[in-house]
C-alpha cells in the first residue's frame, strides 16, 4: 500500500485550458477517481516539469489552437516522463489530423464520459497508449504514404524547398531552419516566397497543411 502510495504521488495530470467553473468540476472529479494530483495552467504558461515526475499533459482542444498546441509539443518533446494527450476533440477525423503534426499518446473525445477519461489515464500512467484500433490504423496507412512520398518532387519544388517546407509544417521558425540547414535567414525566406508561389499558399497554416497532405511532416527538430 505506501509503495502505490509513493508511485501516484510521483504522479500527476497537468491540463491545460483556461479556468471556469467547469474545469472545477472537471478537476474535482478526475482527482477523486485517479487519486492524483490534477492541476490547471493556462494555454500559455509553459510549466516545466520536475525530473521524475510522470505527468499526463491534457490540451483542451476547445481553448488551444494548433499553434499553442505545437508549442506545447516542441516544450515536452525531450521530456520522457510527460505523456502529451489531447481531449475534447470534435471525432476521429479532428484526431488524426492533430496526429499528423503532434505526438500524441492519448486522445479523448467531447462525447466520452467522465469515467472513460478517468480509464484512459489511468491507462496512460501504466505506459499505454489510449485511442481506438481505428484510429492507429489510420496513421500507420497516413505514414506509410508519409513514408513513400517524403522528399518526392512535387509541383515543381526543388530539393531544398521540400526540405525546408517539411520543416515549415514540423513548427520550425525561420531562424531554427536557418541554424539547422546552415543557411541565411533571409535565404529561408527567398526558398519560402517560392514555395509559397509554386503550390498556390499564401501563409505558414496552409503550407504547412499543403505539406502534411503531400509530402509528410519530418521529425522535430533537435536542439542541442
Amino acid at each position: 500500500m505506501g509503495a502505490d502510495v509513493m508511485r501516484q504521488g510521483s504522479e500527476r495530470v497537468l491540463l491545460v485550458t483556461n479556468q471556469n467553473p467547469q474545469t472545477t468540476i472537471f478537476v474535482d472529479f478526475i482527482t477523486e477517481q485517479i487519486t492524483r494530483i490534477v492541476s490547471v495552467t493556462a494555454p500559455r504558461d509553459y510549466l516545466d516539469t520536475p525530473s521524475g515526475e510522470t505527468t499526463v499533459v491534457l490540451l483542451d482542444a476547445d481553448h488551444l489552437g494548433e499553434d499553442i498546441m505545437q508549442e506545447w509539443h516542441k516544450k515536452l518533446a525531450d521530456t520522457p516522463s510527460c505523456h502529451l494527450t489531447a481531449f475534447n476533440l470534435r471525432d476521429e477525423d479532428h484526431a488524426a489530423s492533430l496526429l499528423t503534426f503532434l505526438h500524441l499518446r492519448g486522445v479523448f473525445y467531447r462525447d466520452d464520459h467522465l469515467l472513460q477519461i478517468c480509464k484512459g489515464i489511468d491507462s496512460l500512467f501504466s505506459g499505454n497508449l489510449w485511442m481506438s484500433r481505428s484510429l492507429m490504423t489510420r496513421m500507420i496507412e497516413f505514414f506509410r504514404k508519409q513514408q513513400l512520398n517524403a522528399y518526392r518532387p512535387s509541383c515543381g519544388l526543388t530539393q531544398r524547398e521540400i526540405e525546408i517546407l517539411g520543416m515549415v509544417s514540423s513548427g520550425a521558425s525561420n531562424c531554427e531552419i536557418a541554424n539547422q540547414l546552415f543557411l541565411s535567414e533571409y535565404t529561408v525566406k527567398s526558398h519560402l516566397y517560392n514555395v509559397f508561389k509554386k503550390i498556390d499558399v499564401h501563409n505558414r497554416t496552409q503550407a504547412a497543411n499543403w505539406a502534411r497532405q503531400n509530402i509528410g511532416v519530418l521529425p522535430p527538430l533537435c536542439r542541442h
